[in-house]
């Protein structure tokens, strides 16, 4: 993992937030991998998980790939706009972050499980960017749907940010914060690296297992 400083990169000031828009964006009626659908009502029982961990394609293809997660889908959230386009969020003028969102049933995978997915597989220490990918909607982010997805977070950051020092790697600059409105990306950002599968991914192992619950750092 390479480690940055917080730099020139910051949300916009008020006054440079884009409008947006009251049309929502459409969305496909199924999961390209899954077969199931990418908008609710859910099944009875399924929760959501909402992860920032820089450009969703290989975010979302990550949780699409973990058994018992009924569906995926990626959009945008944690920001001001309403209803933005993909080139609005790229221009850093609406604070959303790029978000992958894996709907799963806490019989069938436990909330730990995509965590783990979250840590490992993007470097949770760099500040709005991710490798060659710099912006606000790249920052690293977990936005969490009540107080048990939030304490098992925090938990979580603090568990693997002991095996990071461990390692001899920087601070976790992840936030973690409520789960505000979200917003569907376009159509063909959705399973995007299926339809593509030789897409661009900034994502891979970032060389620091992630402890479960009960389990310590490395020895150093």
């Amino acid at each position: 993992m390479q480690l940055f400083q917080r730099r020139h990169v910051q949300f916009p000031p008020p006054e440079h937030v884009l409008r947006g828009r009251d049309q929502r964006m459409p969305v496909p009626d199924r999961h390209l991998v899954l077969g199931t659908p990418l908008v609710g009502p859910w099944p009875e029982g399924c929760r959501l998980a909402s992860f920032g961990m820089g450009c969703f394609w290989g975010a979302e293809k990550f949780l699409w790939n973990v058994p018992g997660v009924y569906s995926t889908f990626v959009g945008y959230q944690g920001g001001i706009t309403p209803n933005p386009t993909y080139d609005e969020v790229c221009s850093g003028r609406t604070a959303h972050a790029e978000v992958a969102v894996a709907v799963y049933h806490p019989a069938a995978v436990a909330y730990d499980s995509l965590l783990k997915v979250f840590w490992e597989n993007h470097d949770p220490t760099q500040w709005m960017r991710q490798g060659g990918d710099i912006g606000t909607q790249y920052r690293s982010a977990i936005y969490f749907a009540d107080a048990e997805q939030e304490a098992q977070a925090r938990a979580s950051k603090a568990r693997y940010q002991q095996s990071l020092t461990a390692a001899g790697f920087g601070e976790i600059v992840t936030e973690i914060v409520p789960a505000g409105p979200f917003y569907y990306a376009e159509p063909h950002h959705q399973q995007y690296l299926e339809a593509n599968p030789y897409g661009y991914c900034n994502h891979g192992f970032c060389q620091v297992g992630y402890p479960g619950p009960g389990e310590g750092a490395p020895a150093g």
